[in-house]
């Protein structure tokens, strides 16, 4: 599904741009628009901007605000109307806070989900620089999307779904350079279209979402980007030892894939592996979820999604590195041929590991391809993520996902771009003295702990790190800004997106 808000950058000068524009308007030049955005500050005060208003409004706009008690905060609105050419304009005066990129992105959303459905809108951005007006554009694309499959449009305030891009609202953004906004401002489209996508296919209902769907929409969505393509089908997994994968996916009727994704640039200085969990639904296998935790399920495959989303982004970005994509995928359900606790499998590579819970699969999927990219693909630095445990959910709720990694340089670049990006990581430790708990008397590992440690995020890490064989390695567990429950700021309720901006931010040069 398209975002159901456009944007576009017009280049004004300076403060008397919006004073410009509506004096083309009064002279009967172009249409007016349904819908002006102002900008106030942190403390409630109108922009030198909003004076272009001047006749038009009743009062001043500073006496308009002071009469709302408008303070604004990032996102706070006060409205008012203006007759333009004889049509009758809306006016919003919107706070952008401290102007920070956080408090822009929730200005941006929060406007383009209750106010920007369907309609034209201009926004008045020249007392922002380039960077500024991105993260505003960013939020405004974000705020946008929706996942919808009514048969009818809702009966509210929210943006339609729009498959053809007609009912697509469109804000003209008024910026004092163009030129200097136009880098920045293409890296906000790309990102918001990728995390788009991300959520696309996390939102998508396993009905139909099986890990031959997921496949297909892989080669789909990279198909223009030249990314070439493997899929891994259910005997060529168990030629090759992939045992991890098989024993999940093996209660399904749908049978498990890996899916390969390689973007290969011209003098690529680096390579790096991404390794996502695509778990297409996730019952718990024969350690059977709760209804009520079964119900989030659909989103299991939120890593791998955002994968797919990076990867089919990163020729438009002008990527360098050399960049694998890996999707272990597979639909974990209860039959007489799933796996069972007591198990125990051979991971891709001869190791062994003893299954204690069904419901800890995403590990195994994982450690399959951890150890397939180390052994095959001579990676540099490898980076996964996934929607892996409850536990990370615990300790730091929906704002950071928790990152692990055996490399100082890579996690710091990591946490720097979650910091500009918006999809902020906290870091975690690895620690070793927790080994133990994963020690099994019958295979090389238990892949859950023996002894009830309480500690479960960090022991799926330990796991996962045995796979990795030394080389720079970074884990993001995603499980709590994975998904949310409400709309917040940029975030969408359902299937967040979650790590495709902060991926990109890392990987992607920065724009020009």
């Amino acid at each position: 599904m398209p975002l159901a808000v456009r944007a576009s950058l017009h280049a004004r000068s300076g403060e008397q741009a919006l004073g410009l524009l509506l004096a083309s308007l009064l002279a009967g030049e172009g249409a007016p628009p349904d819908l002006i955005i102002v900008a106030t500050t942190a403390d409630g005060g109108a922009e030198p901007a909003c004076a272009a208003l001047g006749d038009l409004l009743p009062v001043t706009p500073e006496q308009l605000l002071a009469a709302y008690d408008h303070a604004g905060q990032p996102g706070e609105v006060t409205e008012s109307v203006v007759v333009v050419a004889d049509h009758v304009v809306r006016v919003l005066f919107l706070g952008l806070g401290d102007r920070s990129a956080a408090a822009l992105r929730r200005a941006g959303a929060d406007v383009s989900r209750r106010h920007c459905g369907g309609k034209s809108v201009v926004a008045d951005l020249t007392g922002l620089d380039a960077e500024a007006v991105a993260a505003f554009a960013e939020g405004v694309l974000l705020g946008g999307y929706e996942f919808s499959l009514r048969s009818e449009p809702a009966d509210d305030d929210r943006p339609p779904s729009a498959a053809d891009g007609e009912d697509q609202a469109m804000v003209s953004m008024l910026v004092t350079d163009r030129q200097a906004c136009e880098g920045p401002f293409h890296l906000a489209e790309v990102v918001a279209g990728a995390v788009a996508t991300a959520r696309d296919l996390a939102n998508a209902p396993s009905a139909g979402k099986s890990p031959q769907w997921l496949a297909a929409e892989a080669q789909r969505l990279t198909a223009a980007s030249g990314v070439q393509v493997r899929i891994w089908a259910d005997d060529e997994l168990a030629t090759a030892g992939f045992g991890g994968i098989l024993a999940v996916g093996g209660g399904s009727v749908r049978p498990p894939r890996l899916i390969e994704l390689s973007y290969q640039p011209e003098a690529a200085d680096s390579h790096i592996v991404l390794v996502g969990k695509g778990i297409t639904f996730d019952s718990g296998g024969l350690s059977l979820k709760p209804n009520e935790n079964m119900m989030l399920m659909k989103t299991d495959m939120a890593g791998g999604g955002a994968v797919i989303a990076v990867m089919a982004a990163l020729a438009e970005l002008g990527v360098r590195s050399r960049v694998t994509g890996l999707v272990a995928a597979a639909e974990n359900m209860p039959s007489g041929s799933a796996y069972r606790p007591g198990d125990v499998l051979s991971q891709f590579g001869g190791t062994t590991v003893e299954v204690l819970n069904t419901d800890a699969e995403g590990r195994l999927v994982l450690a399959d391809a951890l150890a397939y990219a180390v052994a095959k693909l001579a990676p540099d630095q490898i980076v996964d993520i996934a929607t892996l445990t409850g536990a990370a959910r615990v300790a730091l709720g929906g704002s950071h996902a928790a990152l692990y990694a055996n490399c100082d340089s890579l996690a710091e670049a990591l946490l720097t771009a979650g910091q500009v990006s918006g999809d902020r990581l906290w870091r975690m430790p690895l620690e070793d003295g927790y080994l133990a708990s994963l020690k099994s008397p019958v295979a090389d590992l238990a892949h859950v702990a023996r002894d009830h440690n309480p500690a479960g995020s960090i022991l799926a890490a330990l796991f996962l790190r045995e796979f990795v064989a030394g080389i720079p390695w970074a884990h993001l567990d995603i499980a709590g800004p994975g998904r949310s429950t409400a709309d917040d700021g940029e975030r969408s309720k359902g299937a967040t997106g979650f790590g495709t901006r902060v991926l990109l931010r890392w990987l992607a040069p920065e724009p020009g």
